[in-house]
């Protein structure tokens, strides 16, 4: 399982409709791995959590495993539609 499709299923976990929510690694030259979600308004809030602790969590989930796969540093950004 790629690190993209962690999180994408963590992410579909968390919300109800998982059409509301697209993620996709963004390609980059350097040696980080760069996801992007994009939700929108009404799904955002559930995706950041209160306080941030929801995406927070999935960040520390996803680099985790990437650690122990790729050893690359993921960074994960979530956007609105």
């Amino acid at each position: 399982m790629t690190l993209v499709e962690l999180t994408e299923n963590i992410i579909k976990d968390i919300i109800d409709d998982d059409a509301k929510v697209t993620v996709k690694e963004i390609d980059n030259d350097s040696d980080i791995i760069l996801i992007q979600i994009l939700t929108d308004d009404k799904t955002y809030p559930y995706i950041i959590g209160k306080g941030g602790k929801t995406i927070n969590s999935i960040r520390a989930i996803v680099q985790a495993s990437s650690s122990l796969k790729d050893n690359k540093y993921v960074k994960i950004v979530v956007d609105k539609e």
